[in-house]
This record gives C-alpha cells, structure tokens and sequence, in this order.
C-alpha cells in the first residue's frame, strides 16, 4: 500500500488555507466570543495541516519538513479548494475595497465543514494508519466547526432583514465553487484505488442532505447554477491564492534559515 502524496498535500493545503483564511479575523471580531472562536477554529485547521504535511514529509524522505511544504511552495503547487482561498467578501469590481463580510466566512465554513465531517469519518477506515489517526483527531474538531457555523447559518439567515439579505448573498455566491468537491482528481483517483482515500462524490447525498436542511431552517434559498467548475485541487487557482501566501509565507521566506 503506497499514500499518493499528492492527497495528503491536498487535504492539508484544505486545512492551512482556510485556517489563515479565518486567522484574518483575530482582533476583527463582530464580538469578543467569535474573534475566540474564530482564532480556536484557525488553530484547529492549521494543527491538522501541520500533521498532513509532516507525514507527507515523512513519505517523500530527503530534507522535505512541514514547514517547507507550508511556506516553500508557489501558489500552483497547491492544491486546495478555490472555495478556501476566497477573500471574506463576494464579487467586487477590481477598485473595490471591503471590509471583511462575516456571513461570507460563517457561509463558507459550513459548506466546507459539513464536507470534511463526512471525508473524516470515512478516512477512519483508511488503509493508511497515520492518515487514520489524524482523521480521528480531525472529526472532532471538523463536528465542532459545523455546529459553530450551522449555529450562525441559521441565526444570520432567520434573524433581521439585513442579515437574511447578507447571508443569502454569500449562499449565492459561494455555493457554485462547491461543484469542485464532486470531480475526482488524479490524487483522489488514486488514493482511493490504494485503499487510502475515499470516493468524495459518494458523499454527496449526505452533504446535500445537511445542507438543505440546514437552510431550509434558516430561511435560505439554494440556488441554482451552471458554468466553470474550479480546479484549485489541481492547481488552477483564483488571484487571491497568491496574495494569501504572500502574506502567510513572508516571513519563512525573508529568513529562511532562522529558528525559533
């Protein structure tokens, strides 16, 4: 049995992504309880990359390390999500500035969440018991994020006519980049023919499932869409992938040599 690599990078570049995605958040909070919140969810994402990328690490042998995976890889090389890298707001004209929009991040932390309770609990069967036990760990924390940003789904979308309208905005925009989840990638291809991976597009009726149900609660309408699907997981991102590593990759790479 042999892990493809390329899998592991994918599910940890998922987690390191939107894990500095939220980090944005600390000290910008709309209350005291979320800025926490929000940071606790970053620092759970970022701890599940850090174990993804060293058992990668672990495979390729050489002098790979967790940190030169995170912080020595150019935006093409990642595969992640596009929906992950988006910034905290919807579409704008190329002038426009933002303050970041906190129904866009709850929005986004639940569609992805609700993905990754299902991918964890099925990777507890992985044939790979590195990978199993990270999934272990992950559940948990994935279960808590989906309760934190369902709670929010449904307050925001039940709650004042400025948040309903807010919240279905960012359903609206957000959701078509969730076609990504259902194409199989050649890494998924074969992680799942080696008995380490699973068959992401068998989770879709689940996933269907919580989702509506959870909008339908909150008074949200799903939408309807056609056209491009991303292919961030291969590594055609959005422009916003590499301003967001410019940011979190800065430092490792002005002094690449430093310890800590």
């Amino acid at each position: 049995m042999s892990t493809p690599i390329d899998y592991l990078l994918h599910l940890a570049d998922n987690a390191v992504v939107l894990g500095q995605r939220n980090a944005e958040w600390c000290g910008h909070g709309p209350i005291l309880e979320e800025d926490l919140a929000l940071a606790n969810v970053s620092l759970d994402l970022i701890g599940q990359a850090r174990l993804l990328y060293q058992r990668a690490a672990e495979l390729m042998g050489g002098d790979a390390t967790e940190d030169k995976l995170a912080y020595f890889r150019d935006a093409h090389q990642f595969r992640n999500y596009t929906l992950l890298e988006l910034p905290h707001h919807g579409p704008l004209v190329g002038y426009a500035a933002a303050d970041r929009d906190y129904a866009t991040t709850i929005v986004r932390n639940f569609l992805y969440s609700t993905l990754m309770v299902l991918v964890w609990d099925k990777l507890l069967q992985s044939k790979d018991a590195s990978l199993a036990a990270i999934a272990a760990k992950s559940l948990k924390e994935a279960s808590y994020h989906l309760h934190h940003s369902r709670d929010w789904l449904v307050r925001l979308g039940d709650g004042t006519e400025e948040s309903h309208a807010r919240v279905q905005a960012a359903v609206n925009h957000l959701m078509p980049y969730t076609e990504e989840f259902w194409t199989t990638s050649p890494a998924e291809g074969a992680a799942v023919a080696a008995g380490v991976g699973i068959d992401v597009w068998a989770l879709r009726p689940e996933w269907d499932a919580m989702v509506n149900e959870a909008l339908e609660e909150a008074t949200l309408t799903r939408p309807n869409f056609h056209g491009y699907v991303t292919e961030g997981k291969v590594g055609l991102h959005s422009e916003h992938l590499s301003y967001l590593l410019g940011e979190m990759q800065g430092l490792a790479r002005a002094h690449p040599n430093a310890t800590w």
